[in-house]
């Protein structure tokens, strides 16, 4: 292929390079992992794949994806279907490792508490998903990072939906209040002057 057909892929929206793909055009597949291998990757470390095993898992799902790629029919965003299928993948590796019973037990307990005082720091999601247990930040990522709904999730975990809710009620809580330190302590001088 010429170079002005690999500069024509870049500029075609993700349903056109995904039928360009289905018609065996590779390189078209490639610019889909150009675009969104590193947020699949996030997403993976985010629900609490390290390193090496976030990258194994996303070159999985995105061959995955490349030999289904007539399936996706352009109804939601490609984006948002490789991340499924990234995270039904990490889960199935979970599975295998028998690491998942142990994530889906853990997680009442209330892991290090946010420290106060860090208003005047920029707070990054990936640190403040630290403060959650792994139960917790495998259902927040798995609804919020990866689109799946909470039944979706819970059936993916093998899990009763009411805990899949609850692991996410209480890590969106554990969220805000790390993220928002600064409307937390405007909150509280506000009630003590009150």
């Amino acid at each position: 292929m010429s170079g002005a057909t690999i500069s024509t892929y870049a500029s075609l929206h993700d349903v056109e390079l995904c039928a360009h793909a289905a018609a065996g055009e590779r390189r078209a597949f490639g610019e889909l992992v150009r675009r969104h291998g590193s947020a699949i990757r996030g997403l993976l470390r985010r629900m609490g794949a390290q390193g090496a095993e976030a990258d194994d898992v996303a070159q999985d799902a995105l061959l995955a994806a490349f030999e289904r790629i007539a399936e996706f029919r352009g109804e939601g965003t490609f984006a948002g279907w490789v991340k499924r299928i990234a995270a039904r993948q990490y889960l199935r590796r979970l599975q295998r490792e028998k690491r998942l019973a142990e994530l889906a037990v853990e997680g009442t307990d209330d892991e290090a508490d946010a420290t106060a005082g860090d208003a005047d720091h920029r707070i990054d999601l990936d640190e403040a998903l630290k403060v959650l247990s792994p139960a917790e930040r495998l259902c927040v990522s798995m609804c919020y990072g990866a689109g799946l709904s909470h039944g979706e999730a819970a059936e993916a975990l093998n899990l009763p939906l009411g805990t899949v809710k609850s692991h996410v009620k209480r890590g969106l809580e554990k969220l805000r209040a790390r993220l928002a330190p600064a409307e937390s302590a405007t909150a509280e001088g506000r009630r003590s002057n009150g």
